[in-house]
Formats: structure tokens, sequence, C-alpha cells
């Protein structure tokens, strides 16, 4: 009984082939644009975790504070207000897994006929814990490299590609601002941050090298930031105001008076960013959903055009012992094979579309299967929605009624 409701289904649509691609094209665009954008939505939200990965876990960014110059106020980091010793006195509150001075510069850096200008960071060996940054290959450089201010240095991914395209780094001597750096380790790569920055673009050189022969400083032992990394997410809003509070003591702030540093949490910033992610990644597929409920639409209207045309047809199918279940069955059958064929064309399009978008590109598009189930049981739901009006419509016509209807 089904095969034959189904075989006359296709018949039908077969009997008129334009009519029925075009209906179904509403469905075949609806549905590829729905698995083009969520894919797209996906992607974004991939980068963005990825990005929020690379920078740690559980982290605070201590800034120091602004200053004014002739009237103007300068933002974070302007001003010389933190120092090591302030790095020293929050490593020993409850808590803290990780607390690294930071003083960042840009130099030139050389090796051999290979010259290229980057990001030096001067920092201590914690810095690898707070950013949870590990090396491939060779050693990070010790306490002792740092109080001792010896010249050497761990590269990142960018610069090995850049200064040593064919040969080993590790042992190398660099040059930095025309001073001979021995390389002793290789970052991991971390790809770009949240703010587009080439993160591997890096070379980490111990804190006391950095403020006593590359950039100097205001104040001796003054740092740029400093980073602090927290035992888990539970900890972190007590950890910030047991690091504010030291601080303004150490800082000998009055009450009242504004604090000479802020504290970035790059976890609630990191939580943000999933969330905006996430929220586009829903108005991408509702957007294109619009375009099934105009595919559906047309299904309606067809199916609608298709029953008038063939009221005597099924004045006949009653006359000669056909049910209105038959009926119904049929006309539903129609509209679900269209919205299935449809979606199936749909997500070949839309999947298409993603490949050639990275190949253009270089977007990331990234599919999964839930969107893609998602998408068919939708535009089949659109189908058997859609469908039902008119196949009800036809299979409640009166039999005598539909035999007078003239075609």
């Amino acid at each position: 009984m089904i095969a034959a409701v189904l075989e006359e289904a296709w018949l039908a649509m077969g009997a008129n082939r334009l009519r029925t691609f075009l209906t179904m094209l509403g469905i075949v665009i609806g549905v590829g644009a729905v698995i083009l954008m969520l894919a797209i939505g996906e992607g974004v939200r991939f980068q963005v975790t990825q990005s929020i990965a690379s920078m740690g876990s559980n982290l605070f960014i201590i800034l120091s504070g602004s200053s004014t110059t002739s009237g103007m106020r300068l933002g974070s980091g302007a001003a010389a207000t933190l120092t090591a010793d302030d790095a020293k006195a929050i490593a020993e509150l409850p808590d803290i897994t990780a607390v690294a001075p930071t003083l960042p510069g840009t130099a030139q850096v050389i090796y051999g006929p290979n010259n290229w200008n980057t990001t030096v960071i001067g920092t201590t060996p914690e810095f690898l814990i707070a950013r949870e940054w590990p090396l491939v290959a060779g050693v990070p450089f010790t306490d002792t490299d740092v109080h001792s201010a010896t010249r050497v240095a761990i590269i990142g991914q960018t610069i090995v590609k850049n200064l040593f395209p064919d040969e080993n780094p590790l042992g190398r001597v660099l040059r930095i601002r025309q001073s001979p750096y021995q390389v002793i380790g290789i970052l991991s790569g971390k790809g770009q941050s949240l703010d587009g920055r080439d993160q591997d673009d890096t070379i980490l050189v111990p804190l006391k090298t950095a403020q006593s022969q590359l950039f100097g400083t205001q104040i001796p032992g003054s740092v740029r930031f400093i980073s602090v990394q927290v035992a888990g997410p539970a900890y972190m809003t007590t950890a910030e105001q047991a690091i504010t509070d030291l601080l303004r003591q150490r800082h000998r702030l009055q009450e009242g008076t504004e604090n000479d540093f802020s504290i970035l949490n790059l976890t609630a910033a990191a939580k943000t960013a999933a969330d905006t992610t996430r929220l586009l990644t829903m108005m991408l597929g509702a957007i294109a959903s619009i375009s099934l409920l105009v595919g559906g639409i047309g299904i309606m209207n067809i199916m609608l055009v298709s029953v008038t045309e063939r009221t005597r047809e099924i004045g006949i199918r009653m006359a000669i012992g056909a049910r209105r279940r038959d009926i119904l069955a049929q006309f539903l059958l129609e509209a679900v094979i269209i919205s299935i064929v449809g979606c199936l064309t749909g997500i070949l399009l839309g999947i298409g579309s993603g490949f050639l978008i990275v190949r253009l590109s270089g977007t990331v598009v990234l599919f999964t299967a839930d969107s893609i189930l998602a998408a068919f049981l939708v535009a089949t739901g659109v189908g058997v929605f859609f469908g039902f009006y008119p196949a009800n419509k036809g299979a409640r016509l009166n039999p005598i009624e539909a035999l007078r209807h003239a075609n």
C-alpha cells in the first residue's frame, strides 16, 4: 500500500517537473543557508574558543596605572606603579598558582642574513605556568638566569619561521638590539589572540635582562604588568579582592584614593566572548531559517494548486473506493518528498558553499552533525506542516462535487 502511494506521488510530481523543481528550490536554498550560516557561526565560535584557551585559564592581568602629561591623561600602563616586589607579595597570597611580572617591548632581532621586528618580553619562569605555554624543545630559563640578567632567549614559532627557516634554533645565537642572546628553548604554537595579535611572534628573556639591557625602567624594578593565575574559577572573586587590598596597602593609597593599577579578569572576558559567539551562531541560524519558512509557504501554495487541478482525479479515486486517509497520505507524501529531496540537495549545497568559502577566504567553517540533522528534521517538519492543509483539503472534498469538476 505504502509503495503504491509513494509511486503515485512520484509520478504526480514528475508530471510537472519544472513546477516541482521550483517548489523544491525554496527548501534547497533554505536548508543550504541554514547549514552554511550555522557552520560559519561554529567556525567563529571555534576560533574564539581557541584564542581563549591560548591565553591561559583563571588568569588576571594587573596593569600599572595611568599618568597625566601636559593635561592629557594617558591610559593604563603609562605610569610605573608596579614592581617585581609587588609580584613576589602577590605570590604569597592564598589560592595563587603562578605570578609573573612582565616588561614587554619591541626590538629588531637578527640572525645571519635574516632579521625581524618582534615583541620581546622580559619575565620570569612562572610566565610559562601562568600562560599555560609549554616548550616544544629546549629548556626554560631559571630564577638564576633572572637574577644574573643572563642573555638567553626562548623564541616563538613565528621567530623560528622567519629567522631559522632551514636549521634548528637551539644553541644558536641571535642578536637583539645588537646584543647576543643564546636560544635555549622554543615555545609551542598559540596562534592569534582575541585582538588578532600573533602570540607566536614573541621572544622571552629574563626579566632583569630586559630591565637593565634592553628597555630600561623609570623606577628600578618596575614592570608594565603582572600575570596572575588563580587555583580555580571558584577563587577568582576572593583572589581579585585580596590582590586589590594588598596592592593598595603596598602603594600606601589612602581610603577614597583611586587605584594606581587596574585588574583585568581574562576569564570573565573570555566567558563574555564565548557567550557572544554563541548568540551570534543562534542569530545566524534564526535568520537563515526564515528562508525555510518561505520555502514551506511555497510548498503549501503549489500543493493547493495541485489539489485544485486534480480535483476530478480525487473524485474518481474516491468513487472507486479510496478513503479520505488515502488521499491525505498521497498529497502529504508529495509534500514530504519535495521537502526531503530539497533538504538533501540543500545540505550538499551548504557544505559545498562552505568549502568554497574556506578555499577563497580562509575563513574557518565548521560543520557539525547536530546542525545537519537539525536542518533535515526542520525541513521535513516544514513539509509536513505546510503540506497538511492542502492534503487535508483534498481529502475532505465531496466525491460527487469533485467528479463534476471540470479540469
